[in-house]
């Protein structure tokens, strides 16, 4: 047991340098006791500051806590603990170690001074942050780094690069942007195809046209319509002729005959409906129909490989038709035609020998014949806008506009079999499964539509032809240069003259 000197702490003696264990609050109540049987040696311990004493920045009401646990019953042993070891925390004076100075556990809070220092570092910071930020962004270079930045760490997922420096030809735009209907109608139109545009089965031929081998231009073919429709500021120059293929068309360039050559600069529309004759869509039709024997299933669907072969060779031959016309005529609108389907979506029976299989899979061959035209056309467009071209290239889908006038409805809008004469059997017609009348107008509504709605795309023709283009110009160039309308003997005033009801088509066939 120590004596009261040791623990008071008489000057001239030397304490335990082994400071008592602390079990809990065992040391303090050991401290206590020696306190209370210590003599009066004139020594008087220190009393323990309050937080107020030893921190006068704590806020207002931080001791108001100390004094909660001062109230707890330890005041006395608050007092006489700081006496009891020489070596307790307390009495070193160390502000940075947190001590127990009531024995509970607690800890004293650690000065603020260091928190404010902190603080004041945290803000320096982000200044420096923030005004960096700002100058990355407003000067060019520092703007450029920090984009490439970006990009490297979101793996390419970068602002929209700046667009190329535009070019002095490109300020002075040598293009004019017109509207959809202005951009088909500032020039001549000319209408090339095969018998679905040429309008063989619609009746009203032109009489040179109508002979074993001929064109078969009907007048109520859609082409006339279309004209009948629009102001053109020049003319109609027909040239679709019925049994004509798209290889045909090629094979003839740089004669007489050819349709392509038909097609001149001051040309603003262009339709072409061609491709059923390169497919064989009437002798695949006649293979299904006149066959042996007639409930024969196999036939019809045995011809998918040849035709899926000439479908990829025609594609081809249209991406060449397409140059060719859009090389004659590059501000024109291009219009090219699908096909229409010939049964019903959902045929409710057999149509003569035709079972609804068979109808469904002719269905199934138009459609995917259509969408290879389509394909076709969308590439050839594609071009012609990433290049900054003008005119275009558009698609026309008319496989529904004979829906519910198939061929086996009772209002049909399209030529059926013909029933041969007793003993003659079927008889599959040069107009069988083309057209009436009406299914042209029905063909028309749907070019009509594409003219005034246009692509989905804004359309330009050049500045320079739409100055030069006049009357007297359209007129001398119909026919185009190989089989002119209008004889260039003739001059331009004769040209001029010459009524355009009068002489817009070249009927000779071929």
């Amino acid at each position: 047991m120590p004596t009261g000197d040791e623990v008071s702490g008489t000057p001239g003696e030397t304490p335990d340098p082994t400071p008592p264990e602390d079990s809990g609050n065992g040391t303090g109540k050991a401290a206590g006791k020696a306190a209370g049987k210590a003599p009066d040696t004139g020594a008087t311990a220190r009393p323990e500051p309050s937080d107020s004493t030893a921190n006068p920045e704590d806020p207002e009401g931080a001791g108001s806590a100390e004094s909660s646990r001062a109230a707890a019953g330890t005041e006395t042993v608050g007092a006489t603990a700081n006496t009891a070891a020489p070596g307790n925390a307390g009495d070193a004076g160390d502000p940075e170690v947190p001590t127990d100075t009531e024995g509970t556990g607690a800890t004293a809070r650690p000065p603020r001074r260091r928190t404010r220092l902190r603080t004041r570092i945290g803000v320096g910071v982000s200044l420096v942050l923030v005004l960096s930020l700002i100058v990355m962004l407003t000067v060019p270079a520092g703007r450029d780094s920090l984009r490439s930045l970006w990009c490297e760490i979101t793996g390419g997922v970068c602002p929209a690069e700046d667009l190329p420096p535009i070019t002095e030809e490109e300020q002075a735009d040598w293009r004019e942007r017109v509207s959809p209907q202005d951009g088909a109608l500032w020039g001549n139109y000319v209408a090339l195809g095969d018998s679905y545009s040429s309008g063989d089965g619609a009746g009203d031929y032109a009489p040179e046209t109508a002979v074993p081998g001929g064109c078969w231009r009907s007048s109520n073919a859609y082409a006339h319509l279309i004209e009948d429709e629009f102001d053109f500021a020049g003319s109609l120059a027909f040239y679709a002729c019925s049994s004509h293929k798209g290889r045909e068309m090629l094979d003839e360039l740089g004669t007489p005959e050819s349709q392509i050559e038909r097609v001149t600069e001051h040309t603003s529309l262009v339709t072409l409906g061609i491709g059923g004759n390169d497919l064989g869509f009437i002798p695949v039709l006649r293979t299904c129909i006149v066959r042996m024997p007639l409930l024969e299933s196999g036939v019809c669907t045995e011809q998918e490989e040849d035709i899926e072969k000439r479908m990829r060779q025609f594609e081809e031959t249209l991406d060449t038709v397409i140059a060719e016309i859009r090389e004659r005529a590059p501000d024109a609108r291009l219009l090219v035609l699908g096909y229409p389907r010939l049964f019903p979506e959902e045929p409710p029976a057999m149509y003569y020998t035709l079972t609804v299989n068979d109808q469904l899979w002719l269905n199934g061959i138009a459609e995917r014949f259509n969408e290879r035209i389509r394909n076709a056309v969308y590439r050839a467009d594609g071009d012609v806008y990433g290049s900054r071209g003008t005119g275009s290239v558009e698609y026309v889908n008319t496989f529904s506009a004979l829906a519910g006038h198939e061929v086996s409805a009772e209002d049909a809008w399209l030529n059926g079999i013909v029933l041969g004469r007793f003993g003659e059997g079927l008889k599959v017609d040069r107009a069988t499964f083309h057209p009436t009348a009406q299914g042209q107008m029905s063909i028309a509504e749907r070019v009509r539509l594409q003219i005034v709605e246009g692509p989905e795309r804004v359309l330009y023709v050049s500045r320079e032809t739409l100055e030069r283009v006049d009357e007297s110009l359209l007129n001398t160039e119909l026919g185009g240069p190989l089989d002119p309308v209008h004889a260039p003997s003739g001059g331009p005033s004769d040209a001029a003259s010459a009524s355009p009801s009068e002489s817009p088509v070249n009927e000779a066939g071929g």
